[in-house]
Order: structure tokens, then sequence, then C-alpha cells
């Protein structure tokens, strides 16, 4: 979803659960997160950079949603190869990640175990993440500008983001049955 911000007197583009978005193009990224994380991936000096916004590290056995950007080894992946399809270099990749809050205080703990996964693959590809708002039993919404690697973060309790638990609920119960600097605002 691409529109023009008025406010911003940028075009923004909308990341939902389960989507990637590369450019190299001026403009801005946003989404919200609660348990989700979205990794920010630009290269600094070529100007191509994304998100995308990931439900769970991986997906449950005995499905076959391996292939899907719900899922974070999927989506960090596409990701990076986007990123680097689109012309940037390993060499100058700059990786800030956000999002893993804990939004459900029953249960298991989604946003930490998507955390957890993210500093894993990152170790993995020996890539360092250079900025990060991780954690905490809050929402957030996240605007990021790929040319330049700003980030505008607004932390929201759960208590106001309650329609942000909702979705992520009614997300996760569709999953199952199928087979760096940041500036607050």
């Amino acid at each position: 979803m691409r529109f023009w911000e008025p406010r911003l007197r940028a075009w923004q583009v909308q990341v939902l659960p389960g989507e990637i978005y590369v450019t190299r193009t001026d403009e801005v990224i946003s989404t919200v997160l609660g348990s989700c994380v979205s990794a920010c991936v630009r290269d600094r000096r070529r100007r191509v950079g994304g998100m995308n916004h990931f439900l769970l590290p991986e997906a449950p056995s005995g499905t076959d949603g391996e292939a899907s950007a719900r899922y974070g080894v999927y989506a960090l992946e596409c990701l990076l190869n986007d990123v680097l399809r689109g012309g940037g270099r390993r060499d100058d990749l700059e990786v800030k990640v956000f999002g893993g809050g804990r939004v459900l205080q029953r249960g298991g703990d989604i946003g930490r175990a998507n955390v957890a996964f993210v500093y894993r693959f990152f170790v993995t590809e020996g890539i360092a993440i250079a900025a990060e708002d991780v954690g905490d039993a809050v929402a957030r919404r996240l605007r990021y500008w790929p040319m330049t690697g700003r980030v505008q973060l607004l932390r929201m309790p759960m208590v106001r983001a309650a329609a942000v638990v909702a979705d992520e609920v009614e997300a996760t119960r569709r999953l199952v049955p199928a087979s760096g600097s940041v500036e607050l605002f």
C-alpha cells in the first residue's frame, strides 16, 4: 500500500505482516509491530534498502509455509537477497531491528523468540546490527527512510495498542491451520 503522506511530504509504503518491500526511491516505509519483528536493511552507498515484517521465526512443523515471508527464516533471506539484487553490496549493508514486544502476558513469548532468531540470523550472516529497539511490553509504530537510514519510532504501551494485539492473535490463528540511531516521535 503506497500513498502520499502530506505531513512527511513523502510517499509512504505500509508493510503489513508477511510482507517485504525494497526500494531505490526516496520514500518512507512504515509498519506497526507487536510481537512481530521488522528488519530494516540498506546499502549505505548505493541507495537501496527495505523492510520486512514477520510473525514467527520458522514455519510450524508439518506445514509447507517455509516459503512465506510470515516466517523470519524466509523473510530475512528474501530481504537481504532483494537488497543485493537491487545493487547493494554485503560490505556496505546497515541493519536495524525493531519489535519483538511481549503482547500477551500468558503463554509463550513469541516476541522474544523472534528477536533471538534475528540475532542468530545476522550473526550467521556476519552482518552487525547497527541499531535496535526490541522487547518490552510495548507495540511500536515504525517509519524508515531507506535512502538515509533515518528511523522514527513510536513506542505504545500495550493498553493503547489493543488493536495490534488483536491483529497479531488473529494472524497467528490463521497460520496454525495452514499446511545506528533511532529518533523517537
